[in-house]
């Protein structure tokens, strides 16, 4: 060992030239531990009020913390051994250049002249793939077809590749004490949730903090760190390593990481119910920034303000109506006459279609004409006018409308591992009525953990690679016209037993890229847009009504077509209200007679209002309530992954993680769009409510533990 340090010194203070991979792995090992060792000492002169570190909690701190930061620093290095692995000679030879020249040339011919694979994934996604394939057939054919320049290329790739992880790192530090000053914790799903809003985040950042001159600060520390460094080296830019050496260092870093994620994995589980001031300061931000975005959880008791827990759950049956549940879900008398559905035996048709905003639908202010199928439709159905989104994901739909909760903090109880919730969902509730309980989606249900949830919870899942007969398809998955033919095929076969099935669908054509049969809709320009993609799929809801129309369970069926959430959730506001409006309609001619209702209401109400439809009026495990009965009250609620809004009496109330409640004023405009003030005196019954309906739908209604 003693022979193996000092030749470890003797290598970094030699000018004999040296391999700059492994030198760049040292240098960054010390650069990051230096960094993190100074970020703890501000970090500990900045603990959130309250907070204590004894000695002992001190000296753990930097002893765990700098264990820690060297596995991190370990897996974060290991993408290097990527370009270490292209540093060789062997790739110039006649043969094997060619080769690889060719194949980057028909890689290139492939992405710009074709149809390619990332054309369906839409946005940016082929731009960037064109870009970087043909950068690498530019780059590698100059190197290739002119030897010369190699060397000072490989010298340039080099010191780019140090001085972009020296970047990141330093500007990574910046990026921990500002989250650290916010929340006073480490990276959580917070900082996830960043990433997903990145049009709000960058511009409440930009507007925060002094950005430009951080990152010329940044950048300048980075030239200076790098060159300061590299005067003590002369590397090796040719015959880098040989074959026996590269085997040994692949090993090493492959071995090195896979023991740095099993550390840190049990590390974390050792952590829990230990001192939190003393857990966060010995972490490591980014493992914990993984672990956040495996976990998709956010501790709601930790970065929200919380009631005494029976104060809560006493105000939550009271606001809920809990003890008096059978009689709040009785349809009024002033709705009574609308409808004739039967008590037994009726079917249940639940559409979900993706990304239609109210705003696309003429009846809310639409030009475009892009949805003559719903217009006609909404003239022959029950109408929900004032219905808004819980969220702004599918999964935060599909969570609304099996659970009838609001939004939990953090992901989707729908994509988090432990989803079980036996007896407490549409699927389970209406199975144990004897329904068939069925769950439909065009693309493959493992996207968004939809299989495994629908699968435990009382549904037959029948996804993309049930359907046979495929016409169309994309990244997403089947087009929705093959979508709802393969749903009457299987309504046919539910039809052939007794038993009513309830079936939800979830269509996938309203999508980026937009992509979607030729000839079934007339479209001026281009129809791969937004609004084309709308037209479509307001076509095939049409369609598929005219052909369920045909067949013997239609007149015993009711169809609802709902949107799981807006196209977009982006502005001024994280909550602003125009975005979380969406169209709802009940169409069942036979059964139920054309009408609007102007209540305000939420997603989470359309199922219990429908189980009230079907005669199911007893207690039910629902915050929804049912919109038809008299002593329904207008609320909503909406939610990004960390704020949490609840709107009554035209107040919007938004619980966020820094325990700062704040209200807007909306009022509703003569157009339907929604104008936001903000109140400066609160109004604490409001908020009150939405602390109740949050914290018991968090914490006591499906806890995670």
């Amino acid at each position: 060992m003693k022979k193996l340090f000092k030749l470890t010194l003797w290598t970094a203070r030699s000018p004999k030239a040296c391999s700059p991979v492994i030198t760049i792995f040292k240098e960054l090992l010390k650069l990051y531990l230096v960094i993190e060792f100074l970020l703890r000492i501000v970090l500990m002169f900045s603990l959130p009020e309250g907070a204590t570190l004894s000695v002992f909690d001190t000296l753990k701190a930097f002893v765990i913390g700098t264990v820690n930061d060297m596995a991190m620093c370990v897996i974060l290095c290991s993408p290097i051994l990527f370009f270490y692995l292209g540093w060789n000679e062997w790739k110039y030879t006649r043969k094997a250049g060619a080769c690889i020249f060719g194949l980057l040339v028909l890689l290139f011919c492939y992405v710009m002249f074709t149809h390619s694979i990332f054309h369906d994934y839409g946005g940016w996604v082929p731009e960037i793939a064109q870009g970087l394939i043909a950068y690498k057939m530019l780059s590698f054919g100059l190197r290739y077809f002119i030897p010369g320049i190699r060397t000072n290329w490989r010298k340039v790739t080099i010191y780019l590749l140090w001085g972009v992880y020296v970047f990141l790192l330093l500007a990574n530090c910046v990026g921990e004490w500002l989250f650290w000053d916010e929340f006073s914790v480490r990276y959580n799903f917070i900082a996830v949730d960043y990433l997903i809003y990145t049009y709000e985040v960058i511009g409440n950042i930009m507007e925060s903090y002094a950005i430009i001159p951080l990152i010329i600060i940044i950048t300048i520390l980075t030239v200076a760190l790098v060159w300061w460094r590299s005067r003590r080296y002369k590397f090796k830019y040719t015959d880098m390593y040989s074959l026996r050496e590269l085997g040994v260092h692949v090993l090493a870093v492959i071995v090195a990481a896979l023991v740095s994620v099993l550390y840190l994995s049990l590390l974390s589980h050792r952590l829990e119910g230990e001192n939190l001031s003393a857990n966060q300061i010995q972490q490591n931000s980014c493992w914990d920034f993984v672990e956040a975005f495996q976990s998709n959880q956010l501790d709601y008791s930790q970065f929200y303000d919380m009631l005494p827990e029976q104060d809560c759950r006493e105000a939550y049956r009271r606001l809920a109506a809990i003890d008096t549940r059978q009689v709040c879900d009785t349809i009024s008398a002033t709705w009574q006459e609308k409808f004739n559905i039967p008590e037994d035996n009726v079917n249940v048709v639940l559409i979900t279609v993706e990304s239609l905003s109210g705003e696309f639908l003429t009846a809310y202010g639409n030009k475009n004409n892009i949805t003559p199928c719903l217009d006609t439709l909404m003239e022959r159905s029950l109408v929900f006018d004032r219905l808004y989104a819980t969220g702004n994901r599918t999964v935060r739909g599909l969570e609304a409308l099996s659970l009838c909760i609001p939004p939990c903090a953090g992901e989707s109880v729908v994509k988090r591992k432990n989803n079980l919730r036996e007896g407490e969902t549409v699927g389970h509730i209406l199975a144990k009525r004897g329904y068939q309980v069925q769950f439909l989606y065009g693309g493959d249900s493992y996207f968004d953990n939809m299989g495994d949830f629908f699968g435990k919870n009382g549904y037959e899942v029948i996804d993309s690679k049930d359907i046979n007969k495929v016409t169309f398809s994309n990244i997403w998955g089947v087009c929705d016209e093959d979508l709802y033919d393969k749903a009457l095929q299987v309504f046919d076969n539910n039809a052939k037993s007794d038993r009513p099935f309830f079936a939800q669908i979830m269509t996938v054509s309203n999508h980026r890229p937009y992509t979607f049969p030729e000839g079934k809709i007339r479209f001026d320009g281009d129809p791969k847009c937004r609004d084309g993609a709308v037209k479509y799929t307001d076509y095939t809801i049409g369609d598929f009504l005219k052909k369920a129309s045909t067949h013997s369970w239609f007149n015993n069926t009711i169809f609802i077509v709902i949107a799981d959430h807006c196209a977009s959730s982006a502005g001024k506001l994280s909550i602003p209200v125009d975005k979380y409006h969406i169209p709802c309609l009940f169409y069942a001619p036979s059964m139920i007679q054309p009408c609007r209702v102007d209540a305000l209401c939420s997603q989470i109400d359309i199922i219990p209002t429908l189980l009230s439809l079907l005669h199911i009026n007893e207690p039910l495990p629902f915050t929804g309530r049912n919109i038809l009965s008299d002593n329904y009250w207008s609320r909503a609620f909406m939610a990004t992954y960390q704020d949490l809004g609840y709107l009554e009496n035209d107040i919007l109330t938004v619980l966020t993680p820094k325990k700062e409640p704040a209200q807007y004023l909306v009022r509703l405009q003569a157009d339907g769009k929604h104008v936001e003030e903000k109140i400066d005196t609160p109004v604490d019954s409001l908020i009150r409510k939405a602390q109740v309906f949050y914290q018991f739908a968090n914490l006591y209604q499906h806890p995670e533990k």
